[in-house]
């Protein structure tokens, strides 16, 4: 699976890092919650499409100013 779209909340503590992925291989779509970075907790979501994973994400995410996109 590749990175698509990744937010970071802007924290570089390890205990307050929280980053957002999504994730596909072309055909299937996930949406990934870290908190505490590499070596914290996640959440994997499996999303039957592209919107779908975005919505999620958009939730997860929550509307806060904080967030923002990491461009590889």
């Amino acid at each position: 699976m590749r990175i698509e779209r990744h937010w970071w909340n802007g924290d570089r503590s390890p205990r307050g890092r929280r980053d957002v992925y999504i994730r596909t291989d072309g055909q299937r779509w996930e949406v990934e919650a870290q908190a505490g970075g590499t070596a914290g907790r996640s959440k994997l979501h499996p999303c039957p499409s592209r919107a779908s994973a975005e919505i999620l994400a958009g939730a997860w995410l929550g509307g806060r100013p904080e967030w923002r996109e990491v461009v590889a």
